[in-house]
């Protein structure tokens, strides 16, 4: 599948701030209700596709965490 065929291809470019709020404003919009069933099933789509983007930034996060933490008690 090419980039242009993924409607949420834009998400991995995103950083974790912006992924974030997007996030919260797909939530807010699947709440509120309203929208078509088209529309719901692309916004959790895009939800999903966001909250996984989100989730890798944390990992990563925690990753460079956890090698600063051990260089720092082996330099200790």
């Amino acid at each position: 599948m090419t980039a242009e065929a993924k409607p949420n291809a834009d998400v991995e470019g995103l950083n974790y701030e912006a992924a974030r709020e997007q996030l919260v404003g797909v939530v807010s919009r699947l709440e509120a209700g309203g929208a078509s069933l088209e529309e719901s099933l692309a916004l959790w789509e895009r939800g999903e596709a966001l909250a996984k983007h989100c989730e890798q930034w944390l990992e990563g996060a925690r990753k460079r965490l956890a090698a600063a933490r051990e260089q720092s008690s082996q330099d200790g």
